[in-house]
């Protein structure tokens, strides 16, 4: 895979190009005819072409034209010693970058290329910011100082500079995407970009078109080409967060990635290549799905070449004192907790990990005024005694729809336990759309009624 193609005849020159741009960090590849070209362009991922406009085979207006059809999204210099103004705007019109005219400086070439490439990433960025997959700020903390989380965390420092898979292990709300960041931010390839998707939240007919993307016209309503999240992941980090619930058409198609690196859009024929590492991670055991034949053996021993099993918060529980006061800084919070209320966060199981921990610390705040005492920790025999509590102050009507509620909230929640947390498979179930149990979770939760 390279950042360039350098397109140019002349073997001299084109090893002048080469020397220079890689001097300055690209990397390349050259060839010296059209047909080269547009073989090289159909089988590999090319974010920059340097094009000579006079080639034996084919003109270089032509080439580019070809170039554009297979990749709209790959930018073009377009370089000559014969160059006329109506030359220079046919190119611009079929979307070249830029124009130069031979002879000209490497540093006037290196400062182009750097701008184009810059620009070129800030756009992916961008996509990825607006469907809201990047969230680092600085190093993501991971809390705790029990054995369990530090030998975890032992383990991941060792590999995070690798290049290995890792495979993520551990019950839902145990922080697997905290780790996945916190991988990605050791890595050689921080400073690209980290690509989360979440396997169980995207309906199966719809999620081999997020990872891999589409053409114009590969189905109903693809209007445009649409650049799948491991497109947008070139040079960095894809995490597939609960990988047990692809589907096995879908399994076999990473498992491509993972050996190859190369995949094709929806409706495309152009095989991409990309330079990801993967990080997955699961709330099954991807071992026993394996032998009941839904969960591809080959896929698992790829994932699994360095598996990480992070512990649950109930095999932790010294780390609880250390986490309340995290969470209470993450809320801007000024407000104490009582050894009393400690003492009563630390007797429970928390069946929901640290996302149940936090969602009670969250609540136990709002209810507090200056100490968080053992009355504002509303755990779920708690929350019950709460309820009777509000029940009493209500009239038929506001009791009738608190009800509802309660009954709505029970439901979800059974659902979500039938499914083993599969929220898709819920929504279906439930004959709701994926946004809208969402929304629903999230209000029940706050409420404590989940």
């Amino acid at each position: 895979m390279a950042d360039i193609l350098i397109v140019e005849d002349k073997t001299s020159f084109a090893e002048v190009l080469k020397v220079a741009l890689e001097d300055a960090g690209f990397t390349t590849l050259t060839v010296k005819t059209g047909r080269e070209a547009i073989q090289i362009f159909k089988r590999e991922k090319i974010d920059l072409v340097i094009l000579d406009l006079r080639l034996p085979d084919i003109d270089g207006i032509d080439i580019l034209r070809e170039l554009k059809n297979i990749d709209n999204d790959s930018k073009f210099i377009i370089m000559t010693a014969f160059g006329t103004i109506e030359r220079a705007v046919e190119a611009m019109k079929l979307g070249a970058c830029d124009f130069l005219t031979k002879p000209f400086e490497m540093e006037q070439l290196i400062i182009t290329v750097r701008k184009i490439l810059q620009e070129r990433r800030a756009h992916y960025e961008n996509i990825l910011l607006k469907e809201m997959v990047q969230h680092i700020h600085g190093f993501p903390e991971i809390v705790g100082a029990s054995e369990a989380i530090k030998k975890s965390g032992e383990m991941l420092q060792k590999v995070a500079p690798a290049e290995t898979t890792v495979l993520l292990l551990g019950e839902s709300g145990t922080g697997k995407e905290l780790f996945a960041r916190a991988c990605h931010t050791l890595s050689l390839r921080k400073e690209n970009p980290f690509v989360t998707i979440n396997c169980a939240a995207i309906p199966g007919e719809l999620l081999e078109n997020e990872l891999f993307g589409s053409e114009k016209g590969a189905f109903t309503g693809a209007i445009t080409r649409k650049i799948g999240k491991f497109e947008l992941a070139h040079k960095g980090t894809v995490f597939l967060d609960e990988v047990g619930d692809l589907g096995l058409d879908l399994q076999a198609k990473l498992l491509r990635v993972l050996q190859e690196k190369t995949f094709e859009r929806l409706g495309g024929t152009v095989s991409i290549k990309v330079d990801v590492r993967i990080i997955a991670a699961s709330n099954k055991d991807l071992s026993s799905l394996v032998n009941e034949k839904k969960f591809r053996e080959d896929l698992f021993y790829r994932l699994s070449v360095f598996p990480i099993t992070i512990p649950p918060l109930r095999q932790r529980k010294e780390d609880i004192p250390l986490l309340v006061e995290h969470f209470l800084k993450k809320l801007k919070s000024n407000k104490k907790i009582s050894e009393s209320a400690l003492e009563k966060l630390k007797n429970y199981d928390w069946p929901g990990n640290i996302r149940e921990l936090e969602n009670t610390i969250e609540r136990s705040n709002i209810l507090a005024l200056d100490t968080i005492q053992s009355d504002h920790i509303l755990l779920p025999t708690q929350a019950k005694k709460h309820i009777d509590s509000a029940i009493e102050k209500m009239d038929l009507k506001s009791a009738a729809s608190y009800g509802r509620e309660m009954a709505e909230a029970e439901l979800i929640k059974k659902i979500l336990e039938q499914t083993a947390g599969n929220k898709s498979e819920a929504a279906r179930r439930l004959r709701v759309s994926y946004k809208t149990l969402l929304t629903r979770i999230a209000w029940y939760r706050q409420k404590g009624l989940l």
